[in-house]
């Protein structure tokens, strides 16, 4: 029996990644010892999954990041590169990675060490602690890049670069490590020497440069539900249309956009599915936004996508990678507006793989919702183009040969 630690940020998309979560029930279930340790918050998702789950008090996650400046207040320069670095405070937080490498080389010494470490690709603190216990790192759900290439970087990329490689070696020294599980050149990122899995194809990264020999697509498909359908959903008739619309777990402040996109369904004669994703919304928010929304809309906190998917004529979202790749793997057309982050990336390559549109903050408000979700669901070839993806990822064996690559690191290891 190997044993393997799945390692995460407290929040549910982290979990994901098109695969992780889903790839530590393939190990379960072939009888691998399997423990995941994230904080407290992502507890009941885990082990609702049937995963065992370890809490900890610290995973080196700043969330939520600090918050901006009034953008009014700064110049243009400024408010990028704020919104940048923003980001990279939150996986590269100097305060709270020690103590997370503390909390997670301690829960080693009570549990024992594993032979393998699966970690979220953002969790500097995982790929400190896999060092620290000398065991092989696997990055689920990221492929290993090559590095860029310094003079091509912009100034905010660059400077940004700089700060990173500062950190890393602060924290190294104060560590006592070489910092192995991390990329070198301008700008580093946890990157393992041993594997990198990705839940997409080459194809998806198709206007990428090539990437390092330890990635590893496995694409993925759809698994059936393993839960009863819920009422909502039961109380739709199955021949009725529906768009679900969403902005996942963590970006869901953006109201007007659930508002806009729900009309713009239901214009075109689909029901709407809204899933506002659990965080906090002010009440008289919410009861603006439900005055907003078409009469006949279903709105929500959270879906069981194994359940929804199927029934689905085409999902508007922000372009999480998560999201993003169940739509895929379902062959469901995609309208994708990115809000932040890796957002824009997979907004891009839906746009590239010809699954479907990618828009702007700037579209959504001047009315492109309407003709982009009528062109995504009657457009012959987006449908097609969707259709042929989705049987692509299938091929690549998803979360059974992600567990098959990982036995396969704890297995060198051995020898």
């Amino acid at each position: 029996m190997t044993s393997f630690w799945f390692i995460s940020a407290p929040l549910p998309g982290h979990a994901d990644w098109g695969g992780m979560l889903k790839t530590a029930q393939v190990l379960r279930a072939k009888g691998h010892s399997v423990l995941w340790v994230s904080q407290s918050p992502l507890g009941p998702m885990v082990q609702k999954a049937g995963i065992d789950f370890a809490p900890v008090t610290e995973t080196g996650w700043l969330w939520p990041p600090p918050p901006l400046p009034d953008p009014k207040s700064l110049q243009p320069a400024q408010a990028i590169f704020l919104r940048y670095k923003r980001a990279l405070d939150t996986w590269l937080s100097e305060d709270l990675i020690p103590p997370a490498v503390e909390a997670l080389t301690g829960l080693a010494k009570e549990r024992g060490t594993p032979d393998v470490i699966v970690s979220d690709p953002f969790l500097t603190a995982a790929a400190f602690t896999a060092e620290a216990l000398n065991v092989p790192l696997a990055v689920a759900g990221w492929p290993a890049g090559q590095p860029l290439d310094e003079d091509r970087l912009l100034a905010v990329q660059a400077e940004l670069g700089r700060i990173s490689r500062e950190r890393l070696e602060r924290l190294s020294g104060q560590l006592g490590l070489r910092g192995v599980n991390f990329s070198s050149g301008a700008t580093p990122s946890v990157q393992s020497p041993h594997l990198h899995v990705s839940f997409f194809s080459r194809r998806w990264y198709q206007a990428d440069p090539d990437f390092l020999p330890q990635t590893e697509f496995v694409g993925g498909s759809p698994t059936p539900p393993q839960s009863p359908v819920p009422d909502w959903l039961a109380a739709i008739p199955p021949e009725t249309p529906l768009a679900l619309i969403t902005l996942g777990s963590t970006f869901t402040g953006d109201l007007g956009f659930f508002s806009w996109a729900a009309q713009a369904a239901a214009r075109l004669g689909l029901v709407p599915i809204v899933v506002l994703g659990g965080n906090p919304i002010d009440p008289a928010e919410k009861a603006r936004l439900k005055a907003a929304l078409p009469a006949h809309t279903r709105l929500l906190t959270w879906v069981d996508y194994d359940h929804v998917f199927p029934r689905l004529k085409v999902i508007v979202h922000h372009g999480g990678m998560g999201t993003t790749h169940r739509a895929v793997i379902q062959g469901v057309p995609q309208v994708v507006v990115p809000h932040a982050a890796d957002q824009r990336g997979q907004a891009r390559r839906v746009a590239q793989a010809k699954v479907g549109l990618n828009l702007s903050a700037h579209d959504v408000q001047s009315g492109q919702l309407l003709p982009a979700i009528r062109a995504v669901t009657t457009d012959k070839r987006i449908l097609d183009n969707a259709a042929q993806l989705a049987s692509e990822f299938a091929a690549l064996g998803g979360p059974p040969r992600a567990a098959q690559l990982l036995l396969r690191v704890a297995h060198e290891r051995v020898i």
